[in-house]
Parts: structure tokens; sequence; C-alpha cells
């Protein structure tokens, strides 16, 4: 196994979802069909032909959004070790693509994954009642002015920052009052942008308490191994071997917020070069961009991204 010590491999998370996303990559190569209905199986229904034919409304609900990302994502990287392609020093994912990372470097087992995600999405679901809770990204303010304004929004309810995305941009979630109120008031502040995003559940906020009891429980009965890759978690920024600790990482992720920010400054601080985005979309690539220019980013998500990615890494 030859190591690029200049390359980052990161994983996104919900969001960057749509309908035909794998179909490039399925006319291809057979493995994609053969992946997922190993998926399917463990699931009790055609995850392929939901991701291939939707409906969008059907794909976007969060318990089949996250094994739906997660397979493409390990599909992807499975695809690109058979292409001998280089293997990073280190990886992350967002959210949700933080379990395609521990997939891909062998902490996690797929099949655990995906009937993990699926439950976890579950969890989120029947934590807060639909309509109850919402997230809205601001841009243009910075992290403090953020945080006063959500002490100021909540008024006895919950709102707080949720995704530390990228300078400038982040992402807060809670009662959906409360946010509106933020969103408001983020205005006022002089935010360049201050909008409510289409989802159905307040991620990464005290409202996921709940669903992160159950999941600690869920997680009780699920192998971790030490990995090939070093993984840095969410949570708190640190790469984990100990099966404990990154099940407790795993726990508080759900109701704390994603450090992105943090994660590829350490990218940069560990010596990271070029950044290979391994799913589907191109959302992390473009966060990225707005952390730090100086980092190479190549998204993969079809054939035709892969060569390009591979033919750059090739030198």
């Amino acid at each position: 196994m030859t190591i690029n010590t200049k390359l980052a491999f990161v994983f996104p998370g919900q969001g960057s979802q749509a309908v035909g996303m794998v179909s490039p990559l399925a006319e291809k190569y057979s493995e994609v069909a053969v992946a997922f209905e190993q998926a399917s199986e463990r699931l009790g229904y055609n995850l392929l032909q939901l991701v291939q034919n939707g409906p969008e409304q059907e794909l976007n609900i969060t318990a089949k959004t996250q094994p739906a990302i997660l397979v493409t994502s390990v599909v992807i990287w499975n695809l690109w070790t058979r292409n001998s392609g280089p293997v990073p020093a280190v990886m992350a994912g967002h959210s949700l693509g933080e379990y395609s990372a521990l997939v891909c470097a062998g902490v996690l087992d797929f099949n655990d994954a995906v009937s993990l995600v699926a439950d976890r999405g579950r969890y989120m679901q029947d934590a807060v009642p639909e309509g109850t809770g919402s997230m809205a990204a601001i841009l243009g303010l910075d992290n403090d002015q953020i945080e006063e304004i959500c002490a100021t929004a909540a008024q006895g309810q919950v709102v707080s920052a949720a995704n530390f995305n990228s300078t400038g941009q982040v992402v807060i979630a809670g009662h959906d009052a409360a946010v509106k109120r933020a969103v408001a008031l983020a205005k006022t502040a002089g935010a360049r942008k201050s909008i409510l995003l289409p989802v159905s559940v307040p991620s990464h906020c005290a409202l996921m308490e709940p669903a992160a009891k159950l999941f600690a429980e869920r997680l009780k009965g699920i192998k971790f191994s030490s990995g090939e890759i070093p993984v840095i978690h969410n949570v708190d920024v640190s790469k984990k071997t100990d099966p404990e600790a990154i099940r407790q990482a795993l726990v508080e992720q759900l109701s704390k917020p994603v450090h992105w920010i943090e994660t590829i400054e350490l990218m940069k601080k560990l010596g990271i070069t070029y950044i290979v985005e391994c799913g589907p979309g191109k959302v992390l690539s473009g966060l990225i961009k707005r952390i730090d220019r100086s980092i190479e980013t190549l998204p993969v998500f079809d054939p035709a991204s892969m060569e390009r990615a591979l033919s750059v890494l090739a030198g």
C-alpha cells in the first residue's frame, strides 16, 4: 500500500444526494450494482432503484438518504483502489460522511455501516416531530456574532451553530421558531445571506439528544477495528483508534456541531496539498476552496472525474 503523504480523502453528507447520481458509474462498472444489492439485502428494499429512479421525495427521507450516500461513496472508493489510485494519508467525512470514511479506512464493516446509518436516520427523524425543527445557513458573519445571535433568538428554545462549514459560512439548527428569529437577527446584523434550508431534521443540536441516547445503545453491538488510514472526527477534530472513543465520538456527533473548518486546517498542518472529495456532488470541494485556496480539490463522482483525479495525482 503506497501512501501519498500529501493526499487526503473527504466524504460528503446529506444534501449531496440526487436521483441518478450513480448512473454513469453503474454503466461502466458492474461492482456498483453488486454493492447496492448487498446494501439492499440489509435494508429490505431496492436501494439502487431508488437512487437511479427516485422519486426524489423518497430519496430525501433521512433514513434512506443516509445509506444511499454511504453506499455511493464507498463504491467510488472501491473503484478508486481498483484503478490503483494513491492511498491518502488521512480521511474525514462531513457528518454522515464520517461513516463513509470509517468504512473506507477499514475501521467499520460495510454491512454494519449500511444498517447503522439507516437506523441513525430513523432515530434523527423520530427525535423531532416534522415541522418543529429547522436549519439555516448564515453567510458573512463571524462565529462569535452567530453564537450571540443564537443566544438572543433562543427565548427558552433550542438554536445553536450546527456546522462550521467554511470561513463566513455557519449552519444553525434548532426549533423552527427560534431558527427563524435567528435568521431575522442575522439579516439585521448584516449577514450577506441568511436562508432556511430544505431539511426536516435539525441535525447537530441539542434536539438530537434523544436520538443520541438510542444510537449509543445501537452502537454497543458494532465492532470497530483500528483501521488502515487515520480518520479525523467531526466532534473534536482528532484521530482515534480506541473503539470506545470512536463510539463516543459518533454518539456526540449527533447533537454537537461539525467542525469542518478546523478539520481542513488540521489537514493543511499535516502537509496535505490535495483533497479528493469521494462521493456524489461537489459541496465539500466548494467549502474547502473557501477555507484554503492553496489546497487543490478533486471531486470524484463519475468515471470522467475519476480519470481526471488519477491523472493529476499521477503527476
